[in-house]
């Protein structure tokens, strides 16, 4: 049992397995989790959300 509970953990359980896949964008080391989401809410700072012109309205008939 120990062996197949290793396999299933190197199998399964690796962020890596699941990146290499496909699965996932980016695996993100703890050490750099600081790091990514303030330059994530930097890029997100000055950005202004605009909404397209409507031609028309959608009335209910």
């Amino acid at each position: 049992i120990a062996a197949r509970t290793k396999e299933y953990s190197d199998r399964f359980a690796n962020p890596f397995v699941a990146a290499s896949l496909g699965y996932i964008d980016d695996v993100i080391m703890p050490r750099e989790t600081r790091k990514r989401i303030i330059r994530a809410l930097g890029t997100l700072k000055n950005k202004k959300l605009e909404n397209p012109w409507k031609k028309h309205d959608n009335i209910p008939l």
